[in-house]
């Protein structure tokens, strides 16, 4: 027993209708109305979904899941790696040199300035060749 399905008019593109047709060979759907049935569900079943994974093949999540935790411990191993070799850094400059906290406040001004203008993109060399010009 067969529910009573309700006929709805709709107008497509010519270019939508041939996609339809080759689609339909793939899915191996008897009939437009088969196939539009059946694009429709996916469609609102994928608009209901909280998670979009759902529509996704299981082993492709679990492969992206893994290559961004890979990618997330590489990038934290790295910053925690940059981080000592600055403090290191930082406390060879404090005992060789005398600066007061205002030159200091101005610096770190100049350097998050620098920093927002070249999107983080500052090398030595640049830094030097701008200290041997002034």
């Amino acid at each position: 027993m067969s529910e009573e399905k309700l006929r709805i008019h709709t107008r497509v593109s010519q270019e939508m209708e041939r996609k339809i047709s080759a689609a339909m060979e793939k899915d191996n759907c008897q009939s437009r109305n088969e196939f539009l049935e059946k694009a429709l569900k996916f469609y609102c079943d994928y608009l209901a979904a909280e998670d979009v994974s759902e529509f996704l093949p299981p082993i492709f999540v679990h492969a992206m899941r893994g290559t961004i935790q890979c990618s997330e411990d590489r990038i934290a191993r790295l910053l925690f790696k940059l981080t000592v070799e600055i403090g290191m850094m930082m406390h060879v400059l404090a005992a060789g040199l005398e600066i007061d906290a205002s030159q200091l406040d101005a610096l770190r001004w100049q350097c998050v300035q620098e920093v927002k203008k070249t999107n983080g993109g500052i090398s030595f060399k640049d830094t030097l060749k701008k200290h041997e010009d002034d």
